[in-house]
């Protein structure tokens, strides 16, 4: 199938905007707990009725600051509650929000802020203070700076700065707003080039919620709640946000993954939402936990249990063994995992990345369903969703609805509907290559089924050409590989070259009990086992097993173990956990050379 489209379930009118529901809330639902903040070690509820007056309150301080409708104001801060205070306090007073990753650097800050034209800034930190300072002098049109934290936080100052402003003045400004007007400006994380900025309108952020209502009503129900831990920065945490205000679900945030596990337990979220890598480690975190404690052989027979039945969900159902063997596990082991993020959890949300089949099916036959999606900063985050009663594992799902997407025929995916961005800001070029009659050239490679499923099979830019003329994807093979509890990162190499080679790198977490039961020594390191014979024996194994997934000339023929673990500060990793390709061959050029050596 070359194009497939669901149509939209409820327009967006030209007068919305995304503040309408905020005071909505309040008239009408005023005692509905829209957020629990995190205050010295417990959960303490703000209440819709609580959410709008705290909104009203530091919209008057941005009016009262001088700030104009339609002006920017950058917003860098790890995860917190008065990250979503204060997107919708711009949004109030007739601005526009501009994310900026809390681990950016100097020229990163520099780059956004000057590009957008930022009139004012929050910063969380007195290091995010430092890191700004060390660049204000660039910075012309910026005019005031915040702090979140310090003696005179920024909510209490801005607070006292408007108190003499009136409500009906922020009324006036937020409802001069139209759904067409720009409402974010999101820059993408820069896996090339300079991070362009994605201008996202009230419309595009509206229609990704009413679409996100419709498929998820079972978890985006009122009175269910949200764990945010991915950076709102991101907009698939952002847009999931944004839609708890509306079903009336209760949002949670911790910015520390250190935490997660301690917050899971006392926040007990109904779902969560994740990239690929923390689903990754929960599943690794539990199998090596089981196997240091001797029960290893349960695990992996509950795993294999486990994927087992999921499967069968999709081919008529389990049959009686199954079903016992499964509630046998279910006690020993799933309620365990079930327990670990909360006892409530019914069902998680993953995107950014393909989760893979195995981690899918896992998930699902241990009683938490992950769906999955598929977009970009571009599309407002899904594109396409996977949803109770329309899912494949192995696919991120049909279209949302309102959303065509269409299969050129060199595979790129175009996508069209009312989540899809206006343009970049300032970049009219990259604007046209992008959009063409309303569809946007994603980059993306993937095929529709005949029942509209999208399955993504690659990257445009990413497709490695070998020397004998084969073009290889390399994130099935990847996906795979990042899948074995001992490897943390993995990328594909072979451009240009006679055959496919591999980049891999150790995950700490599990490197020390693997360490253990291979008898080698506690303080070794990856960079002292490089070459080791059980090391490369295992990595060989998982390498084996996932070049069983491609022809012979798509496999890898060699890899190299890497002494280090790819990092965001590293330069290796963008702030939502992608591969950097270019920084990495260029950082390992010299081990790339060396699987090519004679």
């Amino acid at each position: 199938m070359r194009e497939f489209s669901v149509p939209a379930t409820a327009a967006v009118a030209p007068e919305e905007n995304l503040t309408d529901m905020v005071w909505a809330n309040a008239e009408r639902f005023g005692n509905t707990v829209s957020f629990r903040r995190h205050v010295d070690g417990t959960w303490v509820d703000v209440t819709a009725r609580d959410f709008a007056a705290q909104v009203m309150a530091v919209a008057k301080g941005l009016i009262a600051a001088g700030l104009e409708h339609g002006d920017r104001i950058g917003l860098v801060s790890k995860t917190r509650y008065e990250w979503s205070l204060i997107d919708y306090a711009i949004w109030a007073a007739g601005g526009i929000t501009v994310p900026i990753y809390e681990t950016s650097s100097a020229d990163q800050m520099d780059w956004i802020l000057s590009d957008s034209a930022a009139k004012a800034v929050f910063v969380e930190t007195n290091g995010h203070r430092k890191t700004l300072d060390s660049v204000i002098d660039k910075l012309s049109e910026l005019q005031h700076v915040w702090q979140i934290e310090g003696s005179a936080g920024a909510i209490d100052e801005l607070t006292a700065l408007g108190k003499d402003v009136s409500d009906e003045a922020v009324h006036e400004r937020r409802r001069e707003v139209k759904a067409d007007e720009t409402a974010t400006l999101v820059y993408t994380s820069g896996t090339t080039g300079r991070p362009k900025g994605c201008t996202l309108t009230h419309r595009n952020l509206l229609s990704e919620v009413r679409s996100a209502l419709v498929l998820f009503p079972e978890i985006l129900a009122a009175g269910n709640s949200l764990l945010i831990f991915l950076p709102l920065a991101h907009i698939l945490a952002r847009a999931l946000a944004i839609s708890c205000i509306y079903s009336r679900a209760t949002v949670g945030h911790t910015a520390d993954v250190k935490d997660l596990v301690a917050d899971l337990g006392t926040f007990r979220p109904t779902f969560v939402v994740a990239v690929p890598r923390v689903f990754e480690k929960v599943y690794n975190g539990a199998k090596q936990k089981a196997h240091a404690a001797g029960k290893g052989k349960i695990f992996d027979a509950a795993e294999a249990t486990a994927v087992e039945y999921s499967q069968s969900l999709d081919s008529g159902g389990p049959g009686i063994a199954l079903r016992l063997k499964h509630a046998l596990f279910d006690r020993l082991v799933f309620g365990k995992l079930r327990a670990a993020l909360g006892g409530r959890c019914i069902a998680a949300v993953s995107g950014g990345a393909p989760l893979g089949d195995r981690l899918a099916h896992f998930f699902r036959g241990v009683g938490i369903p992950v769906f999955e999606g598929y977009g970009l900063t571009e599309t407002s985050a899904a594109a396409c969703v996977t949803a109770h009663g329309a899912s494949k594992v192995g696919t991120v799902g049909r279209p949302v609805p309102g959303t065509a997407v269409r299969i050129e025929e060199d595979g790129e995916i175009l996508i069209k509907g009312d989540i899809v961005f206006s343009g970049y800001w300032n970049n009219p070029e990259a604007t046209k290559e992008s959009l063409e009659d309303g569809w946007f050239h994603t980059g993306d490679i993937g095929v529709l089924d005949d029942e509209g499923f999208l399955t993504i099979t690659g990257r445009k830019k990413e497709i490695i050409v070998t020397a004998g003329g084969k073009n290889v994807s390399p994130a099935q093979l990847e996906d795979r590989i990042r899948a074995h509890p001992l490897v943390s990162q993995c990328m594909v190499v072979g451009d240009k070259q006679p055959f496919i080679g591999a980049l891999v790198t150790i995950d700490p977490e599990f490197f020390p009990a693997w360490k253990e039961q291979h008898g080698k020594a506690a303080s070794a390191e990856v960079a002292d086992l490089i070459d080791d014979a059980d090391l490369v024996a295992e990595i060989q194994a998982v390498v084996d097993e996932a070049n069983k997934s491609v022809s012979k000339a798509e496999a890898i023929r060699k890899f190299r173990v890497l002494p280090i673990d790819f990092t965001e500060a590293g330069g290796e990793m963008t702030p939502s956990l992608k591969l950097r390709r270019s920084v990495v061959a260029t950082t390992y050029s010299a081990d790339i050379d060396a699987i090519y050596a004679k």
